[in-house]
């Protein structure tokens, strides 16, 4: 008691400081509060931005660690590489959740702000195309949507000309013993890769040697990544259809047949294959 006022308990760890606080400093939440700018006055508008936006903030993550194992498996630092592609794991877990807040839109209630979103669709978004190259899935006709962005446009040049994560784990691989197939280290970086019978071979002779060969852990975490980004894609897939089942997609999308399409694509074809082998 203070002259018979009440002080809170912890109000003696609360500092004083002159301007905004080390927390806002570091993480500048007011600017990330200030970012939600919802069109209409509907309810459910503002889940749906704030969940694209956390999206967003995975998917820089996510690219931060994939090129941080790229780099680590160029440097043959395999520890350095599996760290990275553990802590993508656990980010890509936190992304998949994020469309939680958005599984239960109906079409009536997606409908009350859709239309002011206009021709935006996540297909256009920069990161994702990020993502999508480093796990090599290439298109050079996807740049020229992001010509008018000078930043997004030459960042997603260098990894469309770059080596996506699967080329460096098979150029290490290579490196470390197992033999792959020339074609695959010489071939065109700017397009979608294609499963090789070669690799399948390598990775056969990985997963039916010692069962705690680094390794095995090493093919064990990309099928985890390749599976949490399916799951992504048919969760995406899902969300659309409960929401505004076969409608075209905004921005000239064909809606849940490109979503269709995409969902069936497997990652990491030869991690699949080399399972009916062993």
């Amino acid at each position: 008691m203070i002259n018979g006022t009440s002080v809170p308990e912890d109000t003696t760890d609360l500092a004083v400081f002159q301007g905004t606080s080390p927390y806002e400093d570091y993480v500048h939440a007011s600017v990330l509060g200030s970012l939600q700018q919802p069109f209409t006055d509907a309810p459910d508008e503002m889940s749906f931005l704030i969940s694209t936006q956390v999206m967003e903030l995975w998917f820089a993550l996510i690219i931060h660690e994939w090129r941080a194992a790229c780099d680590a498996f160029a440097q043959e630092d395999l520890t350095a590489a599996l760290d990275a592609l553990e802590r993508s794991r656990r980010a890509h877990l936190a992304l998949n959740a994020g469309w939680t807040p958005l599984a239960a839109l109906t079409p009536v209630r997606f409908n009350g702000f859709r239309a002011a979103f206009g021709k935006a669709s996540g297909a256009q978004s920069a990161r994702y195309r990020m993502m999508e190259f480093l796990l090599g899935e290439k298109s050079a006709g996807i740049l020229e949507g992001h010509r008018g962005d000078p930043v997004e446009y030459t960042e997603l040049s260098e990894l469309l000309h770059a080596p996506s994560l699967w080329d460096e784990v098979l150029h290490f691989l290579h490196r470390r013993g197992h033999r792959m197939p020339a074609e695959v280290l010489q071939r065109d970086l700017r397009r979608p890769y294609q499963s090789d019978p070669g690799v399948v071979a390598a990775w056969r002779r990985i997963y039916a040697g010692p069962q705690h060969d680094p390794l095995l852990r090493l093919g064990e975490l990309l099928t985890d990544i390749a599976e949490l980004v399916q799951r992504w894609r048919f969760d995406h897939l899902l969300v659309v259809r409960r929401a505004m089942g076969a409608k075209q997609g905004s921005a000239g999308t064909s809606g849940l047949d490109w979503l269709e399409r995409r969902a069936r694509r497997q990652l990491f074809p030869e991690l699949w294959a080399v399972r009916s082998d062993v």
